[in-house]
């Protein structure tokens, strides 16, 4: 098979850092959005005079101009937003599965606290109460036919029931609180999503409103050439031969 050489890219120095390297490590100068130039021109005034910077300087550019933004929009920064202004400069996902995340923490304990919370809410255990209930009072009611040792009004079924419901609610609280946990984990990760959601969406119209006037930049400057060649034309046809 035919050797096919390696792509030879040209190496240029960053106007920030000053550091010589690859192309395709760095982007020109006139490319970058006029928000990011401007926080450039803040930071760094002499950012352009290479005509590049590379993509680890632009995407700390990136990173202190989001937080910038945020600290405007509210006034300071939760550890949320810190954490999706870092996936933004690192290109990660902030999506996860919380239901994962969650049950990497959930004890043996947890586990039955849960179960035995849903099973206190359901129409089975409600029907087997009550059946339980009027099958103890229907042998206690009738001493001719059952030996009676809970005799009314039922002092050892009311033991009972209070230790049921002493033991019953700490547990059933248990699991509302997990779960009040995990839906507290869900918000976070919802946030955390909606948020990058709309910085890109403001990068990206940020990105094609800077594209949509460089070409009309480019448009006018064909259109003053076409002029200028066609005025340029007509007077060497009016120009006697």
């Amino acid at each position: 098979m035919p050797h096919h050489p390696a792509r030879q890219y040209v190496q240029e120095t960053c106007g920030v850092c000053k550091l010589l390297k690859s192309t395709r490590e760095m982007t020109a100068c006139d490319v970058v959005r006029p928000s990011l130039a401007e926080e450039l021109d803040r930071t760094t005034p002499d950012w352009r005079s290479t005509g590049w910077i590379c993509h680890d300087d632009l995407q700390e550019c990136r990173r202190r101009s989001v937080e910038d933004m945020i600290r405007r929009e509210r006034g300071q920064l939760s550890e949320l937003d810190r954490e999706v202004i870092e996936s933004i400069a690192s290109h990660e996902v902030v999506t996860e599965n919380t239901e994962e995340s969650y049950e990497e923490t959930v004890t043996l304990g947890d586990r039955i606290a849960d179960r035995i919370a849903s099973f206190a809410g359901s129409w089975t255990f409600i029907l087997s109460f009550l059946f339980f209930l009027v099958a103890w009072m229907f042998v206690n009611a009738i001493p001719a036919i059952f030996t009676s040792f809970d005799p009314f009004p039922f002092i050892l079924l009311n033991l009972f029931l209070s230790m049921t419901a002493a033991f019953q609610a700490p547990l059933i609280m248990m699991s509302q609180r997990r779960q009040e946990e995990k839906d507290r984990l869900r918000s976070q990760n919802d946030y955390q999503i909606n948020l990058k959601a709309e910085l890109e969406i403001r990068h990206l119209h940020e990105k094609l409103d800077h594209i949509l006037v460089g070409q009309w930049e480019r448009l006018s400057k064909i259109q003053a050439m076409q002029l200028e060649l066609f005025e340029e034309l007509s007077e060497t046809r009016k120009s006697p031969r």
